[in-house]
């Protein structure tokens, strides 16, 4: 019975994208996209070769290009094809992408005023408030994870979702500052089994 128990649990390997231009720039890039640098590149590599020891059952990704190109020499090397979901977008910024932080302080203050304060309903014009965010990757998280029972299963996606799922594991309110890392192509790992996450490895 035990060891049908254990079978029932996932093991979820949450993975930031490599490091972007916009990234190397300090722009907010949400929905918008912009390409991996050199740098980015050889993280993505570097992450399939550490991934590979792992024997995958499946890869699920978020569908913005800069993820895509981050999963892509994992799913070369695993032969296993990445499962794209929308559902795992970073946050939806709206007027703010693009943007560096500074030009924001100058051009849309109290915009701006209410991102630096994670307010949860503040949302930037054209975009989604923290809670609706929160609320899509709790949402897609949990159905990713209960579908994995028994499965080990790499999800690659953004700073933003590995953010709100470390609040949603930790049992964080969303509205609580960052008190951890959040590197690019960072591997993080959860346990998950009725509805209970368990952080491993984080960063």
């Amino acid at each position: 019975w035990a060891g049908s128990e254990r079978m029932r649990r996932a093991k979820l390997i949450v993975v930031r994208h490599g490091e972007t231009v916009w990234n190397a720039e300090g722009r907010i890039q949400g929905h918008g996209d912009s390409p991996l640098t050199e740098n980015g590149v050889a993280q993505a590599q570097a992450v399939a070769r550490r991934l590979v020891a792992d024997r995958l059952d499946a890869i699920i990704a978020s569908d913005l290009g800069r993820v895509r190109q981050t999963v892509a020499p994992l799913a070369e090397l695993t032969g296993l094809g990445a499962q794209f979901d929308a559902g795992l977008r970073e946050r939806n910024y709206g007027v703010f992408e693009g943007k560096t932080l500074a030009e924001l302080d100058v051009e849309m203050p109290g915009e701006f005023e209410k991102y630096r304060r994670r307010d949860s309903k503040g949302a930037p014009p054209g975009g989604e408030s923290l809670a609706q965010f929160h609320a899509r990757i709790v949402s897609t998280m949990e159905r990713i994870a209960a579908e994995s029972a028994g499965r080990t299963v790499a999800v690659f996606a953004h700073g933003g979702v590995c953010g709100e799922l470390f609040r949603h594991a930790m049992r964080l309110p969303m509205e609580a500052p960052r008190s951890y890392s959040l590197f690019n192509a960072s591997i993080n790992r959860f346990r998950y089994k009725g509805g209970l996450w368990v952080l491993e490895v984080w960063g």
